[in-house]
This record gives structure tokens, C-alpha cells and sequence, in this order.
């Protein structure tokens, strides 16, 4: 029996798991960071923080028990930027956190300028401020010396892959996988390589740049406290749950409902392009063949619950949710918009922000926690619904992520959607996924690998009606916000 060591580096925590051949967890640990908003829409996070979590939970598994671990998987939060000196060693600037809006005013220009068809071509993405591109020009332009630091080849630019394998690998290469790139909008998905068209678009030297790897590639001996682990996989955090769910097959569709919710269907190797405002990119490169994803993307998820907890206070505990959503989904015409950092797929609108409607005296937290759940599951019938018009037939969901222990949820989603809702016995499906890919640079087989489903939520056809009508009145509440 052999043992993998899986890094889940994830937006507000780092995890750290040691699985068996068999992909069972049997030891890991969790630390969490604070991230913070110093201006409205701007969302930040110390890497020194970030990488002392990471070594911290590596080591409370690694250290305690003597497990003969063949190699380590890392995943981790995408389009993260963190801009580094090679001279030192040390970041010159915060990490920039995905949810980050700073650079709305920028994309908007470059849109304005005619630039996006170009951008979406190459990279399958949507100029938007989500993306790696802009941050790094940010930072490049308002941090002192940063532009002068890059154009003399002192600075160096990664994904939080990247970071955490510099600073941890014996190597201290410089790298990152064809997935944490390609959602960088600097990557062109068709050549697979740093595109130099985006790179002078955003004004980013290619000296900063990463070298790209397939995700089953070596990248590096990881250094604990004199133990040597290979890391024979990396992959970004959405792509790996659609590996950890072993979605191997065209159309294979999985939702990750964390601190944001991402909904990804393969396509193999076909790089589908949707109009209306889902993204094409890499799904993952594995055996030297890559397989293209359609990705919806969702910013407020997790978060919202987390807001409900610690700053609206309604409960203590995020699990203590489920007893204030209405089990029929009456909300009492109380309405919610998920946006604290904007909306993403299918309107990406950075300006707009969160709020509820409907509120009167009668208004209850059963009513306001109700529709704020409601608000994530027709953000992912906003999305299955354009993937349907686009003939790629959604019969059940594979769910996975924190939010995934709240069976009330669970059930909303199923019936709201009208379709099952199935749910993995492991939900850490993002760290299953970097298991898998070292699983796979071992030899193991993509076809042995195998999803175990725990639970199945079916929908109830009498509430069809009900959400029918009560979806097309929260879009009414969208499109008059925005």
C-alpha cells in the first residue's frame, strides 16, 4: 500500500492530507489565514502566512506517525497573484486574491479599446479583473521600482503553485502547470505557451513567467525537516475536483460549492466556446493528452454563509444553517443578490454588489438565510441552463466542497435544478484530485479510477412549479440591479 501526500492551499485555508492507494484519508490537518479588504472591492493575503500554513499542516502529518509517502499532489486557489524577488526570495506585494476588483477600471478600458476577442481567443477567458493578467500589471505599475525590478529580470510571477514551489522544493524552480496558466490570460490554450501578444497587451516581461508542466510532471523534492517527497503533481483547485470526482469523460459535470462555487463539465479535446459568458480552459494534461473544460464560475458562495454567521450573527456555526432554510423554499418573497465582489458567469459585472429585496416587517432570518441560499443554486441553474441551450445534456450534479454537509442545501439545489444531486463518501474532492494526478504520474490507470458516491439527493416534482416561478422573479431582481 502506498501513501500520497496532497497540498490543498485553498483561499481562506491550507490543508494538508495523507491518502492510501485506495484514496482514503488517513491523517490530515487544516490551518486557516485571514485575508483582507483594504479598499472596497480589493481582497489581500500575506504569502509568508499562506506558506507558513502550509508547512505548518505538512508537518502535523508527516511528523507524528512514519508514513512512507511515495510523492505529493499540490492544489491550490487559482488566478492568486504573487509577484517575488529573485534577488531575495520575498514578495514585494500582498498576494492579490482572486475575488480582487481593483483592476475593473483597466479591463473596462481594454475592452472599451476593442481588445476582449482578441484575449478570449487565445486564452478562452473573458477580460475581467478575476484573471492573473491585470493584477500583475497592478502591481508592476504601483508598487515602487516594481516596473524597472521586472524589465531588468529580477522579478518573478506565480500562482500559488508557483510560490509554494520555489519556496519549498530543494530545486527552487520556477513553475507551474498548464491549468494555474491558463487561467492567468497570458497562456494561449491552443499553442500551450506564454502568449506574447498578451504579454506586451498587459505589459509583463516573459521573464517573469513560470515554466509550464503537464500536471502528472516532476516538479520538484519537497524539503520537510530533511524528508524528501517528489511532487508529481500539480493542478489548480477546480480542476482538480473534476479529477477528484474521476470526471474522465465528455460531459462528465462537477459543482465545487466552496468560498466560491465552480461548476465544470469536460469536453476532452475539444476546446468549446460558449457566448454566453462561461469560460473555455484547460481541464487538465495528464499521459501527455489534454482535456479542455467549460467553467462557470461564481464568486460569493461559502462566503455568503460565513457572512450570515459572523457578520449578519443569525447562527454560530455555519452547519447551524440548515435549520433556518425553509425545506419548500419559501422565502417569503425575500430576495438576495450574491454579489460582495461583483458577479461572475454568466453576467460578470464587477460594479454591482450584494443585497436583499423584499425585506418587510413580516421579513424573518428564516426568510433572509432562505433566500441566500436560494441565491447560490439559481446562480447554478444560470449556468446548467446556458450549457443546456448549448446542447450538453446535464442529467445529475456532482457536488463537492465545504457547503456540501448541509443536506437542506443539497436538497434546494436538487429541487430547484430538477435534477439529482450526488454526493462523493469523500467530499475533499480538490485534494483527492492532486492525489490522483500523483496517482497517475505512478502509472495508476485513469479508467481504475473510481468516484463513491454517499448520498443522492432526487427532486421533488411538486415544487417544480413553485421555483420555476420563483427563479424567473429573483432573474426579474438581477437584471433591475444590474
Amino acid at each position: 500500500m502506498k501513501n500520497y501526500l496532497a497540498i490543498d492551499q485553498g483561499t481562506t485555508s491550507s490543508r494538508s492530507i495523507i491518502f492510501d492507494s485506495d484514496l482514503n484519508s488517513i491523517k490530515d490537518s487544516q490551518k486557516a489565514y485571514e485575508l483582507s479588504y483594504p479598499k472596497d472591492g480589493w481582497v489581500e493575503a500575506d504569502p509568508g502566512e499562506i506558506l507558513d500554513t502550509v508547512i505548518a499542516t505538512i508537518k502535523d502529518v508527516t511528523n507524528s506517525d512514519n508514513f512512507n509517502i511515495t510523492s505529493c499532489g499540490i492544489t491550490n486557489q487559482r488566478e492568486t497573484t504573487i509577484v517575488w524577488s529573485k534577488k531575495t526570495g520575498d514578495p514585494i506585494y500582498p498576494a492579490i486574491i482572486w475575488q480582487d476588483r481593483r483592476t475593473s477600471s483597466m479591463c473596462s478600458s481594454l475592452k472599451a479599446d476593442g481588445h476582449e476577442d482578441m484575449v478570449s481567443n487565445k486564452t478562452g477567458l473573458l477580460l475581467d479583473p478575476y484573471f492573473s493578467a491585470s493584477k500583475v500589471s497592478w502591481i508592476l505599475d504601483n508598487v515602487p521600482n516594481a516596473r524597472s525590478e521586472a524589465e531588468s529580470g529580477n522579478l518573478m510571477f506565480g500562482t500559488v503553485d508557483s510560490f509554494l514551489i520555489y519556496k519549498l522544493s530543494k530545486e527552487k524552480h520556477h513553475l507551474t502547470d498548464v491549468t494555474n496558466a491558463s487561467r492567468t490570460m497570458l497562456f494561449n490554450i491552443h499553442t500551450m505557451s506564454w502568449d506574447l501578444d498578451l504579454l506586451n497587451l498587459f505589459n509583463i516581461p516573459i521573464s517573469m513567467m513560470p515554466e509550464v508542466k503537464d500536471c502528472d510532471s516532476f516538479f520538484g523534492t519537497l524539503d520537510i525537516e530533511g524528508v524528501d517527497i517528489k511532487i508529481n503533481g500539480v493542478i489548480g483547485d477546480q480542476q482538480s475536483a473534476l479529477v477528484g470526482q474521476a470526471c474522465f469523460n465528455n460531459g462528465d459535470l462537477k459543482s465545487t460549492y466552496g468560498t466560491g462555487c465552480f461548476l465544470m463539465v469536460n469536453t476532452q479535446e475539444t476546446p468549446v466556446t460558449i457566448k454566453e459568458g462561461l469560460l473555455t480552459t484547460i481541464g487538465y494534461r495528464l499521459n501527455n493528452q489534454t482535456s479542455y473544460a467549460l467553467e462557470g464560475s461564481i464568486y460569493s458562495c461559502g462566503n455568503i454563509v460565513q457572512w450570515l454567521r459572523d457578520k449578519m450573527r443569525f447562527f454560530s456555526s455555519s452547519i447551524e444553517s440548515e435549520a433556518f432554510i425553509e425545506k419548500n423554499g419559501e422565502s417569503n418573497n425575500v430576495k438576495f443578490l450574491p454579489a460582495f465582489n461583483g458577479l461572475g458567469t454568466p453576467y460578470w459585472n464587477s460594479d454591482v454588489r450584494a443585497g436583499f429585496s423584499g425585506i418587510t416587517q413580516n421579513s424573518s432570518q428564516e426568510d433572509m438565510i432562505t433566500a441566500a441560499f436560494k441565491s447560490i443554486c439559481y446562480q447554478t441553474k444560470d449556468i446548467i441552463t446556458i450549457l443546456e441551450s448549448n446542447g450538453i445534456a446535464i442529467n445529475g450534479l456532482l457536488v463537492d466542497g465545504g457547503m456540501t454537509t448541509n443536506e437542506s442545501f443539497l436538497q434546494i439545489l436538487a429541487d430547484s435544478l430538477q435534477k439529482e444531486v450526488a454526493k462523493p463518501s469523500n467530499t475533499e474532492s480538490t485534494a483527492l484530485g492532486a492525489c490522483i494526478v500523483c496517482q497517475i504520474a505512478d502509472g495508476v490507470a485513469m479508467e481504475d479510477i473510481k468516484t463513491l458516491i454517499e448520498s443522492k439527493h432526487r427532486p421533488n416534482s411538486e415544487l417544480n412549479n413553485f421555483y420555476k416561478k420563483d427563479y424567473a422573479e429573483w432573474k426579474m431582481f438581477i437584471d433591475a440591479s444590474l
